[in-house]
């Protein structure tokens, strides 16, 4: 029962509330026209194809886009829902009338290779164009260089097929599926048929850099063949030397001819190898044979694992060599879900190309296991867009859609993209620094490990003088001695920047000689850059060498042991620099999803005139083929249609001046 002050009145006539989501439509058409895209789209992505129309693939495209900010859970939903508002929201694009649904599926299905492939290209283009953020991040190792790391995984959607009979009186089973799934590995999910998602993630900032699709398990190493590539051309526009670059893979790549790939294009790499046959190498029985480098223990499930170092073992009869860290685990009642069981021991195989000391057995196998990007950024993706959602019964419309899902996803993204740059407009974040592991001054013992041999009489250590700086270049750069020694054995550069030790070299006259570099990532940015380098191109930062002299003559002795430095350099702590996964987006999207949307239609730009009489040209009369320009103008919102104005409200200044809009008189 109500209060007798309180009226409760119904209106016959309908009045249709905003949806929520229109003010972000509204926010990401404006950022789009602001940048370009739209009109690179229409540009460089074409398509023509007949039975759609007065309609262009622009159309198409924002529709799409629409329906990936909207997070309605279908295509029906959304159309039902943006049916009252279709004027409104194709004016936004500058577009006029909504494609139907059906001629939208029928887009979807035309589509070809060509076309999509041309839409992903002008993706990466616009990825590398521009970057929210100040910094791409990095991982620092213990000896002060800098990585970038880059996950390649896949992600499944899966279909549901109810059983149908077979008999000869029955004609053969038509699936819509076919062309799009294929049986597979279905992991977790409930399905009959599968479709694979290869998706290339940069973990610091945490964007899509691309998106691969495949019915089935897809072409797993097709696709990280082209992953390969678009890292490379992400390090490449960053300057960011191609050897840093670390894949964390699992091991659906962990056979010998995928890491073949990564390893020869020049990439570092963490993998989990499913080849067992590695045990059987003889430089892996002697690595067991061993006293184990580490014990590992999971702080949260407990599981404790003996971590064997093995710093060369070939990787195919022919080769290349690379690192092995093999962890070993008492084996269980049942079977072990991962690895090799021998010996009441479970044997789990981690191939890398990181060498010690700038990354310890430990750290190799935390990098690993560390759930720092790939899952989360997946988690996030379902619960605020569901990339995996099916757009299409064809391969070529369904990449189609998922190339713009995750395009919104790259800035704040082209729909997740966009998010973060519009939410990083709105609200700056500060970048993340995270010990990810601690500083050491050399490899713990583990309790298993037997204390060393006591020698009888050890050899005296070694003194040395101070350092003799090289001679400058012919690049006329910083001397050596411009750089400071600390009392760390760090250098100290006229910038103030510090350079590590990276290689400690005993050379035959009984001299040491250290050779240390700067991070690329302060090189990169540095006003004393040109003055140091000579150059602000080059892709390597500042590197200087230092030979360091005994206070006593040394006797060359063939069996004489190789001179110890001065002292034992420290090992540096791991750190992991990143940028806020989450808060960026839902800080975005709590404001623009709870502030009031005005739509307001004014009177049109111009008297509207009577329409002349039609008057067919001779190439419309022999109905001759259209032009790009003349396609693209059927569906253009005319110059003499009403004018549209779009209110959002609790948008700073300054984030309207960045994409270009209009601010309310008084604000």
């Amino acid at each position: 029962m109500t209060h007798s002050e309180v009226t409760i009145q119904i209106a016959p006539h309908s009045l249709p509330s905003i949806p929520c989501w229109m003010g972000e439509v509204a926010a990401f058409a404006q950022a789009l026209s602001h940048v370009g895209i739209l009109q690179s789209i229409q540009d460089q992505v074409r398509f023509a194809r007949v039975r759609f129309g007065q309609y262009d693939l622009i159309d198409f495209v924002v529709v799409l886009l629409g329906y990936t900010i909207s997070g309605e859970p279908t295509l029906q939903a959304f159309y039902e829902r943006l049916s009252p508002f279709a004027e409104a929201f194709m004016a936004l694009f500058g577009r006029d009338q909504l494609p139907h649904r059906s001629t939208l599926s029928r887009f979807l299905a035309a589509l070809d290779e060509a076309t999509v492939e041309a839409l992903r290209t002008l993706f990466l283009k616009d990825l590398l164009a521009r970057c929210p953020f100040s910094s791409p991040g990095e991982l620092g190792d213990r000896t002060g260089a800098s990585w970038l790391v880059m996950d390649v995984d896949g992600t499944r959607a899966t279909a549901r097929q109810r059983a149908l009979p077979h008999g000869e009186t029955l004609p053969a089973p038509h699936r819509r599926f076919d062309e799009v799934c294929a049986p597979g590995y279905l992991g977790r999910k409930r399905g009959e048929v599968v479709r694979t998602r290869t998706v290339v993630v940069q973990a610091h900032t945490h964007q899509f850099l691309a998106t691969f699709g495949g019915a089935g398990n897809g072409d797993y190493r097709g696709e990280l063949l082209r992953a390969i590539q678009v890292i490379s051309s992400y390090a490449s526009r960053l300057a960011f030397p191609l050897p840093q670059v670390l894949l964390r893979l699992d091991g659906l790549y962990g056979d010998g001819a995928p890491l073949f790939d990564v390893v020869g294009a020049g990439l570092a790499v963490i993998a989990r190898s499913r080849d067992s046959s590695l045990l059987a190498l003889e430089a892996v029985k002697q690595g067991l044979a061993r006293s184990p480098a580490h014990v590992s223990t999971h702080p949260e499930s407990g599981m404790s694992r003996t971590l064997y170092d093995c710093p060369a073992v070939p990787l195919t009869p022919t080769g290349p060599s690379v690192r092995l860290v093999v962890a070993t685990h008492a084996a269980a009642d049942s079977a072990p879900p991962v690895g090799v069981e021998r010996d009441g021991s479970v044997y789990e195989l981690f191939v890398t190309t990181l060498a010690s000391p700038a990354f310890l057995a430990s750290d190799v196998l935390d990098l690993y296991l560390h759930r720092g990007s790939f899952e989360t950024v997946l988690a996030d993706e379902d619960s605020e867009q569901d990339s995996d959602r099916w757009y299409s019964h064809t391969p070529w419309g369904q990449e189609f859609g998922q190339i713009l899902a995750q395009w919104e996803a790259v800035r704040g993204t082209e729909t997740r993209n966009l998010r973060l740059e519009l939410g990083q407009k709105l609200s700056s974040s500060q970048l993340h620094i995270t010990e990810f592991a601690q500083a050491l001054t050399q490899e713990r013992p583990v309790a298993s490990q037997p204390p060393p041999a006591v020698e009888a009489a050890p050899a005296p250590p070694v003194e040395y003088g101070p350092p003799q700086w090289a001679r400058p270049s012919w690049t006329s750069g910083f001397a050596g001695s411009a750089f400071t020694l600390q009392a760390d054995g760090t250098l100290r550069c006229p910038a103030d920047r510090p350079l590590y030790p990276q290689e400690r070299r005993p050379e035959r006259d009984g001299s040491l000689r250290v050779l240390y570099a700067a991070r690329i990532g302060h090189c990169r940015h540095c006003p004393l850059r040109e003055q140091c380098q000579e150059s602000t191109q080059s892709v390597k930062p500042r590197r200087v060498s230092a030979v360091f002299w005994p206070l006593q003559p040394v006797l060359p002795e063939a069996s004489a042991p190789l001179p110890a430095p001065p002292q034992a350099l420290p090992l540096l702590p791991l750190l992991w620099k990143d940028w806020p996964r989450c808060g960026i987006r839902r800080t975005w999207l709590k404001l623009i999803r709870s502030e009031t949307v005005g739509l307001r239609t004014g009177p049109p730009a111009a008297a509207v005139a009577p329409p002349p009489p039609v008057v067919l040209t001779r190439a419309q009369r022999a109905h001759w083929r259209l032009s790009w320009a003349q396609r693209l103008a059927r569906n253009a919102r005319s110059l003499d249609a009403s004018a549209l104005t779009v209110t959002l409200h609790g948008l700073p200044t300054t984030f309207a001046q960045s994409f270009g809009f209009d601010l309310l008189p008084g604000a």
